[in-house]
């Protein structure tokens, strides 16, 4: 659960929570869990007035969008956000990921107040319950989910009439992943397994703590100072001054990002609403202007980012290209403003690192 900080139980804290993927239970990540998580398919929060296509649509390639991953982070005092869920949608199409570009990523807010429709007042229990849902491809609302992604889809396989797709993209791989073996009822022992969705773990979240070292110990000095270097190639000395002040901005910002990961170098996640990214260069920064307002009329504040660790375990490598970012900054609503059931559309921004940095 994310939350957002109050007291600090540590003169090293931050005040930001970290979060890390761990294996966990089917149960455990069920929406009546409210849980915070990475792949499979959305556990939708409010059962009703969900984004669908073509809002869930790449603006590069206009296919539909893959869940990336989900952050339950309520607000302490906002009785409306009582229940509430940031959702993230990005596209699979590595040939979409152009440099400093967010078009392939859509991300929502879904908030409920303690009282509502979909849920008990008192918090689920931890154990197991006696009863598991299975697969759902309907919401106790009514919504029709795709039996691919887990977004809404109305369109039926015309076949057995079962169930249902956003579109004929998903249909179409599902058929080839596992409905074809169902459907036609071809003898066990194929692979039906849902290979398109990001594999599914949990988020769990714990304080950052930043360790005690010295910043201007001889190492630190020493690799700032190689990172600032350039040779002359026959540039002119105020050329060579440009370059130099730009190298050695964009290093420094990427030394910091490096040096205030390093304590915990498997974080797919900060959380810190209404602080600012941990920028991975000093390139594309998103400046106040630059983040559009709520409909509501109110600015949006950062909220949290996407690390680039997230990567390592989303198995989206391939020989010509992949999907690649530095970090994705999420603004959200400054007022976390109550717009019903409706998921609210909010902003991220893509960073990518500088050429030759990585992590």
């Amino acid at each position: 659960m994310m939350a957002e900080s109050t007291e600090s139980t540590s003169d090293r804290e931050t005040g930001v929570v970290l979060g890390f993927l761990e294996e966990a239970e089917p149960w455990q990540l069920l929406a009546s869990q409210f849980p915070s998580k990475v792949g499979g398919k959305p556990a939708w929060l409010s059962q009703v007035d969900l984004p669908a296509l073509p809002e869930l649509t790449c603006e590069k390639c206009n296919l539909p969008q893959v869940f990336l991953l989900q952050v339950y982070a309520p607000i302490a005092g906002y009785e409306r956000g009582f229940h509430r869920t940031l959702f993230v949608f990005c596209c699979r199409t590595p040939s979409c990921y152009t440099r400093n570009d967010n078009l392939c990523f859509k991300v929502y807010r879904s908030q409920l107040p303690r009282r509502n429709d979909f849920y008990p007042y008192d918090p689920p229990p931890d154990e197991k319950p006696v009863e598991i849902e299975g697969e759902q491809h309907t919401l106790s609302s009514g919504v029709k989910l795709c039996r691919l992604c887990g977004c809404p889809g109305q369109k039926a396989c015309s076949r057995c009439h079962t169930v249902t797709y956003c579109s004929k993209e998903h249909q179409t791989i599902d058929w080839k992943q596992r409905h074809k073996a169902e459907c036609c009822k071809v003898p066990p022992g194929a692979d039906i397994s849902n290979t398109f969705l990001f594999p599914e773990l949990e988020l769990v979240t714990e304080p950052e703590e930043l360790p005690t070292k010295d910043k201007d110990s001889p190492e630190a000095v020493k690799l700032e100072q190689e990172s600032i270097q350039c040779s002359n190639d026959g540039l002119e000395e105020s050329e060579l001054e440009g370059m130099a002040l730009h190298e050695s901005k964009d290093s420094k910002m990427f030394q910091k990002f490096k040096e205030r990961i390093a304590a915990d170098p498997h974080q797919v996640l900060r959380y810190c609403r209404g602080s600012s990214p941990l920028w991975v260069s000093s390139e594309h920064m998103a400046s106040e202007e630059e983040i559009p307002k709520c409909s509501c009329g109110a600015k949006r504040i950062f909220e949290c980012q996407i690390m680039p660790q997230l990567l390592n375990h989303l198995k989206v490598d391939t020989l010509d290209a992949s999907i690649d970012w530095g970090t994705l900054a999420i603004y959200t609503c400054a007022d976390s403003c109550d717009q019903g059931n409706r998921y609210s559309p909010e902003f991220i921004w893509k960073q990518d690192f500088a050429v030759e940095q990585s992590v």
